[in-house]
């Protein structure tokens, strides 16, 4: 998931926006480590000097020079590198064994902690696009994992309805799909589901398939056995 969950036309996809892009130092490495993610998250939130004291990591300093140089550096929309952003900074997962494994441990902190209201000005929306960096700025100072993991949570599914609704609005949409790896998360799903109802909208979910790369390779093969028949 880019951060697009209203699917509508082509054209429409270009306006409807996408989140803040954020940097991932290494390339494709940052998606594996958190801690990669959670410095640049701190670099963009004007804290870079805490790089090497909160990361014990030889290349800590080497990530903090290419944050700051650019280097490196390609910059991601991706919700998955915002989740493993959040976890690096709450300490939970500097380097994953496996994918989603950064995403999965703060679901079941924010799970057993159980349900908080949302941080309120924890995101901004400049126009169509979603800014979560007062939410990662928050995490940065939080002490208790769980209490972060569930701030996290419902501020996230806050902000994602905010966001949603009011594409819906500019563009006379009322029915929303949800879809994506972040969305095989049922915290997140249930609540972003309840915040859209509540609005008005029409919510579709993955049902017979999954939401994530299950999903698109289905959609891949329908395409192709399409094709294949013309």
């Amino acid at each position: 998931w880019g951060g697009e969950l209203l699917r509508v036309d082509a054209a429409d996809c270009a306006r409807i926006g996408h989140l803040r892009p954020i940097a991932l130092p290494g390339g494709d490495r940052a998606a594996r480590e958190p801690w990669r993610m959670a410095a640049a998250a701190l670099h963009d939130l004007g804290r870079a000097d805490e790089i090497e004291r909160r990361f014990s990591h030889d290349a800590a300093g080497a990530v903090r020079t290419m944050l700051a140089r650019g280097l490196r550096c390609p910059r991601t929309t991706s919700m998955g590198r915002w989740f493993d952003a959040a976890a690096g900074l709450l300490g939970l997962k500097e380097v994953m064994r496996f994918e989603g494994q950064a995403a999965m441990l703060l679901e079941g902190l924010a799970t057993a902690y159980g349900p908080v209201p949302p941080m309120p000005d924890g995101w901004r929306l400049d126009g169509a696009t979603l800014d979560l960096l007062p939410l990662v700025g928050r995490l940065a100072d939080e002490r208790d994992a769980g209490a972060g993991a569930a701030l996290f949570h419902c501020t996230l599914s806050a902000a994602l309805a905010d966001w949603v609704v009011a594409a819906a609005s500019r563009h006379d949409i009322r029915d929303v799909v949800l879809s994506g790896g972040c969305f095989m998360n049922r915290l997140l799903a249930a609540d972003v589901e309840s915040r859209l109802l509540s609005a008005g909208l029409r919510v579709c979910e993955a049902c017979e398939l999954p939401p994530n790369d299950g999903g698109i390779a289905a959609g891949q093969a329908w395409v192709a056995l399409l094709g294949a028949r013309r």
